[in-house]
C-alpha cells in the first residue's frame, strides 16, 4: 500500500527552515563584527560558532528536503535545496571566504542521495545522505573540513492475529521507530488492514487501542471481521521531524 497525500510544494518546508537558520547565523555575524571592532582575540571562538551552524544548517536542510520528499516531492528536491544553502553560506561571513561543496550519495541503494523502501516485509526506510566539503579563510584561521549528513527514519512493523468467534479476529500490530538507529517517537501511527483488495482504516474498528511505550515502540490491537487469510496490515508514520515511512506486514497467526 502506497500512502496517498497530497503532493506538496517541494520546496515549501525547506524554505521556512533554511530562512529561519539563515537569520539566525546572519545575527550571529552582525554580533561577530561588532565585538570584533574591539576584540580581534575572540575572533577564533566565532569562527568555530560559524562552523557549527554551517554543519547544523546542512543537516536542518536535508531533514526539510527529505521531509518534502516523502510528502510525494522529487528526489531532485535534495540537490535543489542544498545548491541553495551553498548559495546562501557564501555571504554570510563578514571576515572570509566561506566555501561549501555538497555531493549526493549515488551508491546503491541511494540514487541522488535518496533511498525510499516502503515493502511488504515489514521494514520502512526513508533516507537521504549527502558529503560536505567546507573550507573558510579568515585572518586568523584556515579551516579545511569534510562531514556527512546522513538522516534514516526507519520503521519495523510486525503483526499477529488470532481468530475470536466466526470470521472475527484480533490484531496486534507493534512498530519500532528509529531515527539514525536509534528508537525515536512519532508524531503519528496509523494503521490499516486489507479487506477485499481495499485498505481500511484499523482505528475505525472494535476495540481498536494504540499503546505509546514512550520509546519509539508503539502496540496497536483491534478486532476486525475478515473471512479470508492472510491479513495484511499497513503501518504509516511520521516521526516528530515530520517525516514519513511506511511498512506492510503479512500478520502471523497465533493459537
Amino acid at each position: 500500500m502506497k500512502a496517498s497525500r497530497n503532493r506538496q510544494c517541494s520546496g515549501q518546508i525547506l524554505v521556512l527552515a533554511v530562512l529561519l537558520v539563515s537569520l539566525i547565523l546572519l545575527s550571529t555575524q552582525v554580533y561577530v563584527f561588532e565585538v570584533g571592532r574591539s576584540f580581534v582575540e575572540t575572533e577564533s571562538s566565532h569562527v568555530k560558532d560559524f562552523v557549527l551552524a554551517v554543519r547544523l544548517g546542512s543537516k536542518h536542510v536535508v531533514v526539510g528536503s527529505l521531509v518534502n520528499i516523502t510528502a510525494e516531492g522529487y528526489n531532485s528536491t535534495l540537490s535543489t535545496n542544498l545548491g541553495r544553502w551553498v548559495n546562501l553560506t557564501s555571504d554570510l561571513y563578514r571576515f572570509g571566504k566561506p566555501v561549501l561543496n555538497f555531493a549526493v550519495k549515488n551508491i546503491t541503494p541511494y540514487a541522488d542521495g535518496v533511498y525510499l523502501s516502503w515493502g511488504a516485509d515489514g521494514l520502512g526506510v526513508s533516507s537521504a545522505y549527502v558529503d560536505f566539503n567546507f573550507t573558510l579563510s579568515d585572518r586568523q584561521v584556515d579551516i579545511r573540513l569534510s562531514y556527512d549528513v546522513n538522516i534514516t527514519t526507519s520503521l519495523v512493523e510486525e503483526g499477529v492475529y488470532r481468530t475470536l468467534t466466526g470470521n472475527w479476529k484480533q490484531v496486534n500490530v507493534t512498530c519500532n521507530v528509529m531515527n539514525e538507529g536509534t528508537p525515536a517517537l512519532a508524531e503519528n501511527v496509523t494503521i490499516y488492514y486489507e479487506d477485499a483488495g481495499s485498505w481500511v482504516p484499523a482505528d475505525q474498528q472494535q476495540n481498536y487501542e494504540l499503546a505509546d511505550y514512550g520509546n519509539g515502540t508503539y502496540l496497536i490491537t483491534f478486532e476486525v471481521s475478515l473471512p479470508e487469510e492472510p491479513i495484511n496490515v499497513s503501518a504509516q508514520v511520521h516521526d516528530l521531524r515530520q517525516i514519513y515511512v511506511q511498512a506492510n506486514v503479512t500478520c502471523t497467526q497465533t493459537p
